[in-house]
């Protein structure tokens, strides 16, 4: 799997052959089809670990301002320290575009993160930190569509930069930093 994400990574799903995914491992295609029988499996498996170094950027417990703004810092250093995430992301949205089981995919891990943040921010909203006028629906789908479009961004388009602005104004937006 790990073989996998590092070639998506590297060279975008056209250039992700199967059996050079053998090769990185030094496994046969047999024994990689016997572990993952169909590319979906694997692809599924890519995008639980991708989905997984996510979820290292939201903190178990408090205030639940810190716990959006920990998100963001997280995303932060994902970005940097771990740019082939953003890479595959990029790539599995793209795909999405154009095949349907790749579409369920990145929609069922959408949801998942959209769910997380409107959770958050209604929770925010009702411990009185972020304004309650705001809707959470609306505001998290913003937030993930946002983000979203930076991972789409080629890394010659400066995707660090982006991600840093991007976040940046969400957060003076939801009143997690004041202007500077």
């Amino acid at each position: 799997m790990l073989a996998a994400y590092r070639l998506l990574a590297e060279r975008g799903f056209e250039g992700l052959r199967t059996r050079d995914i053998a090769g990185a491992v030094k496994i046969n295609v047999a024994t990689l089809h016997y572990y993952f029988p169909t590319k979906e499996a694997l692809v599924r498996a890519v995008v639980g670990h991708a989905f997984s170094r996510f979820r290292t950027t939201l903190v178990p417990s408090g205030r639940t301002t810190t716990l959006l703004k920990a998100h963001f810092d997280g995303l932060r250093r994902l970005g940097r320290e771990e740019p082939e995430l953003f890479a595959v992301m990029g790539e599995l949205a793209l795909r999405a575009a154009r095949d349907e089981t790749m579409a369920a995919i990145v929609r069922e891990t959408d949801q998942q993160w959209h769910a997380t943040i409107r959770g958050l921010i209604r929770r925010a909203q009702q411990d009185g930190s972020i304004d309650r006028d705001l809707d959470p629906n609306d505001a998290a789908a913003l937030i993930v569509a946002t983000l979203k479009g930076v991972y789409l961004l080629p890394v010659e388009a400066s995707r660090q930069e982006r991600l840093g602005q991007a976040l940046r104004q969400l957060e003076r937006w939801l009143g997690l930093t004041k202007r500077a």
